[in-house]
């Protein structure tokens, strides 16, 4: 009987991008080889958990050589999945949606843009990023015909869930919310959320204390005679 896979923790597929964003910026570079000191540097972590999440892949690296770039990058897309092609919708053609819909650097991640969707008939119709925006009545349609996979919901906070339902209701399976608010989805569909907010608030605190640091010292020096 062949062995199951082995299960990948949450916290470890978590960190999967980051360590595939300096692969690919190491690959582009032609470096052959990275130690797991250095990766774990470029993704913001410690060596020691490099190595344990690499362990998951079945991948040692080599005693004083380091991890071969190229086929970890591999391993590491065919496990995200990025070696398949993945049709996106984007709900919400506003400033967000449309950023989003411009943006290139989808197609070299395996993610296909194949429609934009918005509920505001002067919307519908114009064309942004190389699609015609559609109606949200036409989202079921859109859905089988193309085979969606995943919908970026770029709403404001009110539609939002119920956009949600709608791509759910479709077949959508794997959602990801810009919208700043929480929404809920079924058993069996994956939700992610990107709240611009928070990261600004984390970024807040830290000027924050670097702004008292920065005055205490001020204080301190200007104290002195």
């Amino acid at each position: 009987m062949p062995d199951r896979p082995r299960r990948i923790p949450e916290a470890t597929v978590a960190r999967l991008p980051l360590y595939y964003r300096a692969l690919v910026e190491m690959a582009e570079q032609r470096t052959p080889t990275v130690s797991s000191e250095r990766l774990a540097e470029m993704a913001g972590v410690n060596a020691a958990k490099v190595r344990k999440d690499f362990s998951y892949l079945g991948s040692y690296g080599t005693r004083g050589v380091g991890y071969d770039v190229e086929y970890l990058l591999f391993q590491i897309s065919r496990e995200l999945g990025l070696t398949q092609d993945w049709p996106v919708v984007i709900v919400g053609i506003g400033n967000l949606g449309a950023a989003l819909a411009n943006y290139r650097g989808f197609s070299a991640r395996g993610f296909r843009i194949v429609a934009l969707v918005d509920a505001d008939p002067a919307k519908c119709g114009k064309e942004v990023g190389g699609l015609v925006v559609e109606p949200l009545a036409d989202l079921p349609r859109i859905v089988a015909e193309r085979d969606v996979a995943i919908g970026i919901i770029a709403t404001p906070a009110a539609a939002a869930q119920e956009v949600a339902g709608l791509l759910v209701s479709a077949g959508v399976t794997s959602v990801l919310n810009f919208a700043p608010t929480v929404i809920a989805v079924p058993p069996g569909v994956s939700l992610r959320k990107v709240d611009l907010s928070i990261e600004l608030q984390i970024l807040s605190f830290y000027q924050q204390r670097r702004d008292e640091a920065a005055e205490g010292r001020r204080v301190a020096f200007g104290g002195l005679t």
